[in-house]
């Protein structure tokens, strides 16, 4: 299936605005970037990685992990074979949310009709 641009904008806006409207947190763009590569891509994840992959720097990682360690939805710790390094890790409660995003991604998906 492929959506035309209009249908693609449409999309993003209906799960952006529904998650505006839920109860579930709304991450900002680049917070969900950060929860999806730790989610879709094999562990180990670490802070020093995530940066180096997103194109930022540590600081912007540590505080969008912060905030989403709040939410329950990673934790970190330091790597035991190297404590330089801190490791980044899924959660139950990660998991949900995207299970449910994902959800909400089908749902908005289907109201577009064929394309």
């Amino acid at each position: 299936m492929r959506l035309t641009s209009a249908q693609s904008l449409q999309l993003w806006h209906d799960v952006a605005l529904a998650q505006v409207h839920g109860e579930e947190p709304d991450l900002s763009v680049r917070q969900m970037s950060i929860l999806l590569t730790i989610y879709m891509e094999a562990p180990p994840h670490t802070v020093r990685g995530l940066a180096q992959k997103l194109g930022v720097s540590k600081p912007v990682i540590t505080r969008a992990l912060d905030s989403m360690g709040k939410l329950g939805l990673v934790t970190r710790r330091r790597d035991e074979t190297d404590k330089r390094n801190v490791l980044v890790q899924r959660t139950v409660k990660g998991v949900l949310y995207l299970e449910r995003l994902s959800d909400l991604i089908a749902t908005a998906s289907e109201k577009l009709g064929p394309t």
